[in-house]
């Protein structure tokens, strides 16, 4: 007996076509597309080494001029700040033996910072005697302190002890002299007494021993000489206490003088803090900046910075693979925005150690671990004088190297 159909459900007929053994599957079907997406990054990389590795005329003279080395310039760090262009009279004559560096102006010596002096304490400023651009010589009171008066005073207290220790020298000299005198004076007194009491003394035992004086006369005679002749000793012994012909070689003379030095010495002192109430220029030069003003502390920067202008000079940092071209004596321009013209200069010395780049641009991107040498340039007088209102500018130097090579010919 057969089970009846379930006509509930649908019955759906596919046709399916035969497949073919050759045929491939759909995700594996090459497109020609495909094959130009992947050959893109392989010309565009072939392209670069072939132009880093043929490079043509123009990209060779900029890896000339500025340093750099082909790749991502990790060896040789960028030598200019991006927002600093070079005019084009310098980018015309520029050579391939030309040394580019950042640098800074200062003046001869760099800048000096006006502190105040040793042992000021907690003493504000009571006065600023200087501006901005004044010219001052060397030892030039620059500022006072608020403890001038207080310490006027130790002065004249100092000036005073000095005056009584003098007086008490003088007075002890006279003292000296005078006892001295006195003693000399007993002891020809007492040597006098005992010569008269000796010539008594005879008279007196002769006249005993011819039985015309009593004993107890001459006894007394004899004691009266032996008194005199004690008196004379003792008068030696007080003399004796000034051995030295010099009042000054006394020992009381010496006590009283060592008081009075020590009491000049105590002057000095005085003197020497009073000092300490008055701030000083420590060069000649011109004041560059003040920081402090009336009833301020001295603040830890310094009162005022001060240099000397009339010779400024240039610190260009030279990278250290570009140094062995550079010599003493080779000439310098320098170049910025603020100036219109280049200043003209001469390598004056060249450092002995390699140190961290310390000029660097704002560039977040620049490389700050150069290893560069510290070249000084000396500025001619023209330009020196353009250059005295332009302490610590950022230049460009271009060291000029043929010189050298001139020189050698």
């Amino acid at each position: 007996m057969t089970e009846p159909q379930d006509t509930d459900l649908p019955l759906e007929v596919v046709s399916h076509a035969p497949v073919s053994a050759t045929a491939k599957p759909r995700w594996f079907r090459f497109r020609k597309r495909y094959l130009l997406v992947l050959l893109v990054p392989v010309f565009m990389f072939s392209g670069g080494v072939i132009g880093m590795y043929f490079q043509p005329p123009a990209l060779q003279k900029f890896f000339t001029l500025t340093g750099l080395q082909p790749g991502g310039g990790s060896k040789t760090p960028i030598a200019l700040p991006s927002e600093i262009e070079l005019p084009p009279d310098m980018i015309k004559t520029m050579q391939v033996t030309d040394v580019i560096g950042l640098a800074r102006l200062m003046p001869h010596g760099d800048v000096s910072i006006v502190a105040p002096p040793y042992g000021a304490g907690d003493a504000r400023i009571a006065d600023i005697l200087v501006a901005t651009g004044d010219h001052l010589k060397k030892g030039t009171v620059v500022a006072r302190l608020d403890n001038e008066g207080q310490l006027e005073s130790a002065v004249l207290l100092a000036e005073a002890n000095v005056a009584v220790w003098k007086a008490t020298l003088i007075q002890t000299k006279t003292m000296v002299q005078n006892s001295r005198n006195e003693a000399q004076a007993g002891l020809e007194q007492a040597q006098s007494a005992a010569a008269e009491a000796a010539a008594d003394y005879i008279r007196a035992k002769e006249l005993f021993q011819s039985g015309v004086t009593t004993k107890a006369a001459y006894d007394a005679v004899a004691t009266a000489d032996r008194q005199a002749s004690l008196a004379v000793a003792k008068a030696y012994a007080t003399l004796a206490r000034f051995t030295a012909e010099d009042v000054d070689m006394q020992p009381d003379v010496i006590v009283a003088s060592r008081n009075l030095d020590a009491a000049n010495a105590e002057l000095n002192r005085a003197r020497l803090d009073l000092s300490r109430a008055t701030v000083q220029a420590p060069i000649t030069g011109m004041v560059l900046d003040i920081h402090a003003r009336a009833g301020e502390r001295p603040p830890v920067i310094g009162i005022m910075e001060m240099g000397d202008t009339e010779q400024m000079m240039a610190e260009v940092e030279v990278y250290q693979d570009r140094i062995v071209s550079v010599a003493v004596g080779q000439p310098v321009e320098l170049v910025a925005k603020a100036i219109e013209q280049t200043l003209q200069g001469r390598v004056q010395s060249i450092g002995l150690t390699v140190g961290r780049q310390g000029l660097v641009s704002d560039d977040t991107a620049a490389n700050t671990d150069a290893r560069v040498i510290t070249v000084m340039v000396e500025l001619d007088a023209k330009s020196s004088a353009i250059a005295a209102r332009f302490t610590n500018l950022e230049v460009i130097a271009r060291i000029d190297t043929r010189v050298t090579a001139q020189a050698a010919e």
